[in-house]
């Protein structure tokens, strides 16, 4: 019986609530802690009977107090789509540099591991492709999406301050775009959008001309991924997420396929700062972490699609 304990913070969003199920899944004690801004019970409703597992709301940025031992702290609290963070600009800066100051400090208290849940999004509109952890990155810090990128670079920043200031051993896990059941209809990323407006028989509405490249990974590879960062030691970033890149016009055909749909494209205004290309170079985890994704696209979508129809149907 492991008497470990994790808190997560962000437990209950899309991401969180996979980490909750996985670390239980391995014996783990979980605290999960969520003000639920753009998390939701939904998502891990399933768990209030698990006796390992404890939900608190609580807004991160204020000091994070739990008694008792703690072993891990994983810090996913953030708003994480174009839609939220840009209606959410001061909250997704404040998660990502008061809520890291809170969230390092507890895992400094505890004498805990702390795994921080940064993005590809560091990276900017990048000059290079692939993108690999060496690679510093092109972001706009005064953009519209800058609020998002700049809170993740700096919670990157303050981790790495506490490695090397307080020896607080630490793990930064950039994610590449990641999909599955328990993202939300109205989230505003390419995939659930295409997906539930293919489903809804809408026009299917892809930004420029749709050749601007995105790598799609499934949830399960990715909380792998993170599961295996966790108990390594490896102290600088590592980028998880598939490397099979796709156009979003491609991605955009592929869902009315596998949908049925009898949705046709329409074409809008790219956003401001919107990335061109995105795709990870993973050399880094397949050679420390002996990790490589696992579930083709077309399996991951025809379980997410199943997913969204159900969800739907509840709406009606």
């Amino acid at each position: 019986m492991s008497n470990k304990t994790a808190i997560i913070t962000g437990g209950a969003g899309f991401l969180g609530s996979h980490i909750c199920d996985k670390l239980l899944q391995e014996n783990i004690n979980v605290i999960c802690i969520d003000n639920l801004l753009t998390g939701t019970l939904d998502n891990i409703e399933h768990l209030f009977e698990n006796p390992k597992f404890k939900f608190i709301k609580h807004d991160v940025t204020n000091f994070i107090h739990v008694p008792g031992k703690v072993d891990y702290v994983l810090h996913f609290a953030s708003p994480a789509s174009p839609i939220d963070y840009l209606k959410l600009p001061i909250q997704t800066l404040k998660v990502g540099s008061l809520g890291t100051h809170k969230a390092l400090g507890l895992a400094k208290e505890k004498n805990a591991v702390f795994l921080l849940a940064s993005t590809s999004e560091v990276y900017g509109d990048p000059e290079v492709n692939p993108q690999s952890e060496d690679y510093w990155g092109n972001v706009n810090p005064i953009g519209p999406r800058g609020v998002y990128d700049e809170a993740k670079r700096f919670a990157e920043a303050m981790t790495m301050a506490y490695q090397r200031y307080h020896n607080v051993e630490t793990r930064i896990v950039r994610i590449f775009n990641t999909y599955g059941p328990r993202m939300r209809l109205d989230d505003g990323r390419a995939l659930p959008t295409f997906v539930s407006q293919a489903l809804t028989g809408k026009e299917i509405t892809v930004f420029g001309d749709g050749s601007q490249t995105r790598s799609f990974c499934y949830v399960t590879d990715l909380i792998d991924g993170i599961y295996k960062l966790l108990l390594s030691e490896i102290k600088t970033p590592v980028n998880i997420g598939n490397p099979s890149e796709i156009t979003i016009k491609q991605f955009a055909e592929e869902v009315i396929a596998f949908t049925k749909s009898k949705s046709r494209i329409v074409y809008k205004p790219i956003p401001e700062d919107d990335p061109q290309i995105r795709r990870p170079d993973i050399s880094k985890a397949r050679e420390l972490l002996g990790w490589k994704p696992q579930v083709n696209r077309e399996e991951g979508l025809l379980k997410t699609i199943d997913y969204f129809k159900e969800k739907l149907k509840q709406k009606r």
